[in-house]
């Protein structure tokens, strides 16, 4: 799918322009912030992740808005850089004087906005999109994404069941990547596997030379992939050069959706395998129409990848809370929000009122020839969140 950064840029200037509109036009709206990647290595990410959170804001606003007020988008550009996440959430909270934000990819950006969300001067709220490592459960955070045993448990198992015990962990240098592979490396004993390899590269990393020698080596049953933004394409490149097929080694990957098969190629994923919540190829009616809505605004043939769904989903219940609460403030909102459903294109999800996470289900899914996911296993019905992992002996520790 062909991205517009200039243009998405373009609209957070007009967005800001607004600002000096009148008094009687700022009663008549309610801004929230956008605040994601539109620049370097997590940009091809998080593009669609804003463009599917601006369509539901238009679809909101089509139907009439949120408690009487059209919502109005500031979009901020976090430059796929930590710090800067948390100076644009400051602006966002303090001199934009947004309701709430709805934003971040990876958790070391998601750990530096919330560091700005829990200062008592300001207490904002962040819808954020993705999975995630857990171990965290922020009142000033409601996370959309799946907990870790809503997808790295049971991938783990999956893979154990159908590939073999044998791991190799690959992924990005920071606390997803590593915090998942603890969780990895804690749960394969108690199966009767074993990690064989473990290594983490930085997120431009371009050269898997040593990698791939090391999977030769090793080799492992099945890779686990935790590898962020443009590394990917280097890696299953890597692996395609050096022979290595999805029949050889499958891959698992958490961060790999149908927007990554876009840009990283179908050629180089064919075959290998992703845990998520949510597959544009689920057949319900509630799936077709969002894909066919989300097609219509951008054109062509666009791709639909979980974290995108998240984020949609979240403008939804972020709206729905407003409504329940009677006002867009951040603790009435946040309060209202706890048990709240919505028929999302996953299916329904639920908000936790114990931990701000989502009940969901949980799918793995098969890259196939045409750049789809064909969900191969699936949980039986939703899941309920367990960020810290309370539920299982062999986690306590981590």
């Amino acid at each position: 799918m062909k991205r517009n950064i200039q243009g998405i840029a373009t609209v957070a200037a007009l967005t800001l322009l607004l600002a000096g509109c009148s008094k009687k036009k700022e009663v008549s709206v309610v801004r929230v912030g956008i605040l994601h990647s539109l620049t370097g290595a997590m940009a091809q990410s998080e593009i669609p992740v804003s463009e599917a959170e601006q369509m539901a804001i238009d679809e909101i606003n089509a139907s009439g808005g949120v408690l009487g007020k059209k919502i109005e988008v500031v979009l901020r550009d976090g430059e796929s850089d930590p710090e800067c996440f948390a100076r644009k959430a400051r602006q966002l909270l303090t001199e934009d004087k947004v309701a709430t934000i709805f934003g971040c990819w990876t958790s070391a950006s998601r750990k530096e906005v919330k560091r700005v969300l829990e200062e008592p001067d300001i207490f904002g709220l962040l819808w954020y999109p993705l999975q995630y490592e857990g171990l965290e459960a922020s009142p000033n955070i409601m996370y959309m994404g799946a907990a870790p045993n809503q997808q790295v448990v049971p991938a783990v198992e999956f893979c154990y069941q159908n590939f073999g015990g044998r791991m190799f962990l690959i992924g990005s240098d920071y606390v997803f990547p590593r915090t998942a592979g603890s969780i990895i490396k804690a749960y394969l004993p108690v199966l009767g596997g074993e990690c064989v390899g473990e290594t983490y590269v930085d997120m431009e990393c371009e050269d898997f030379y040593d990698v791939i020698n090391q999977i030769k080596e090793k080799k492992p049953d099945v890779i686990m992939n935790s590898l962020n933004g443009v590394s990917n394409m280097a890696f299953f490149n890597a692996l395609r050069n050096a022979g290595i097929s999805a029949e050889d080694i499958p891959v698992m990957s958490f961060s790999v959706s149908e927007s990554e098969i876009n840009y990283i190629g179908v050629d180089l994923l064919k075959g290998h395998y992703v845990a998520w919540s949510y597959l544009q190829t689920i057949a319900s009616m509630q799936n077709l129409s969002f894909v066919s809505r989300f097609r219509n605004l951008l054109g062509g043939n666009g791709v639909i990848g979980d974290p995108m769904e998240a984020g949609y989903t979240a403008v939804y219940l972020w709206a729905a809370a407003c409504e329940k609460a009677g006002t867009f403030d951040v603790e009435e909102v946040r309060m209202a929000a706890k048990g709240l459903s919505f028929d999302a294109p996953e299916g329904t999800v639920t908000i936790d009122g114990e931990n701000q996470h989502l009940k969901k289900r949980v799918r793995v899914g098969r890259v196939n020839e045409a750049g789809q996911i064909d969900e191969v296993w699936r949980s039986n019905g939703v899941v309920k969140p367990d960020p810290y992992m309370s539920t299982y002996s062999w986690a306590k520790g981590l």
